[in-house]
């Protein structure tokens, strides 16, 4: 049986203590593997291209081009490389812009060693990591912008469909959705496709993103 392949992961921070603190912390993780470095958004940008890891852990504040900037163009020119933010903002605003540049998850970097791994391992497997009070965050934004749109009424998707879209809100793995709708998990891959398709987007954090614009859910809809 052939094992299983490691979760490559760049990091990209200012900070060189801080990312020689989250690369020991990581190579003690036999499902990761570093694969490299990066202490500036221009040089993030240029090993992704070249070292395509499955996942950046990426800072905000960088120099030469910051975080936001790094993740819109590795989103547009990297699509298979997952923008997961690590950053001290924690503001409606930062995690709005993050998203909508195109990062698949965001993260506090006040988050305990072990509970980061685990994060890290989640997001690399499902694809979103937004934990429920950066989602608190990023709905208070939605809302500030306008969000709810008619253009909801559009949107056929089913009953089991929005539960599942909400699941997903709260964070929830393909497996604990299972778990919740009694159902397979690849019934929840399959729900999830349809979900894509009905929405028009390409993975789990604009889904749900696009899902609370539209007011399909939201914190009072999630039960």
């Amino acid at each position: 049986m052939a094992a299983k392949k490691k979760i490559t992961v760049l990091i990209a921070d200012d900070q060189t203590l801080f990312r020689e603190g989250i690369k020991d912390l990581l190579e003690g993780e036999k499902a990761l593997q570093v694969v490299g470095e990066a202490g500036d958004g221009v040089e993030a940008l240029r090993m992704v291209k070249k070292l395509k890891p499955n996942v950046i852990l990426l800072d905000i504040k960088l120099p030469h081009m910051d975080g936001i900037e790094a993740a819109r163009q590795i989103h547009r020119d990297c699509p298979d490389t997952n923008v997961l933010i690590l950053s001290s903002y924690e503001d409606e605003s930062h995690v709005m812009e993050a998203i909508q540049a195109g990062a698949n998850g965001y993260l506090s970097k006040m988050l305990p060693a072990s509970e980061l791994v685990n994060a890290l391992k989640a997001f690399a497997n499902e694809g979103v990591m937004i934990p429920q009070p950066v989602m608190s965050k990023l709905i208070e934004g939605l809302r500030q912008m306008g969000g709810a749109s008619a253009e909801a009424s559009l949107v056929a998707l089913t009953k089991t469909e929005i539960k599942v879209l909400a699941l997903l809100g709260r964070g929830n793995s393909n497996k604990e959705i299972a778990a919740a709708l009694e159902c397979s998990v690849k019934t929840v891959k399959n729900h999830l496709n349809s979900v894509f398709q009905k929405l028009s987007v390409s993975n789990r954090t604009e889904a749900v993103v696009k899902g609370i614009d539209l007011g399909l859910i939201s914190p009072e809809k999630n039960d």
